[in-house]
């Protein structure tokens, strides 16, 4: 019977291969080097750019129904941005 391990070091210890579940608790710190190289992560060009809404004028509602107006004003305008999911429950 053999058994292959998910993570392991190259012989030579040079390379940690992590192919397991990681899991890095409140306590713990990573450094990373500034001069190190970091592959496969998103750069700031491939995050969406925040998209800016129409301004929300402070609500003046002196009546609940005039205050539920202002409310659903603002949500229509972060739906209409994509800032929030459009689907209704």
């Amino acid at each position: 019977m053999s058994y292959n391990t998910k993570n392991y070091k190259e012989q030579g210890g040079e390379k940690l291969v992590l192919a397991g579940e990681v899991i890095v608790t409140s306590s713990a710190k990573i450094v990373v080097d500034s001069k190190a190289t970091i592959e496969g992560l998103p750069t700031f060009d491939d995050i969406p750019k925040q998209t800016k809404i129409d301004e929300q004028s402070p609500s003046s509602a002196e009546t609940v129904e005039d205050l539920a107006q202002d409310f659903n004003n603002l949500l229509s305008k972060l739906k209409d941005a994509g800032l929030m999911d459009s689907t209704e429950p």
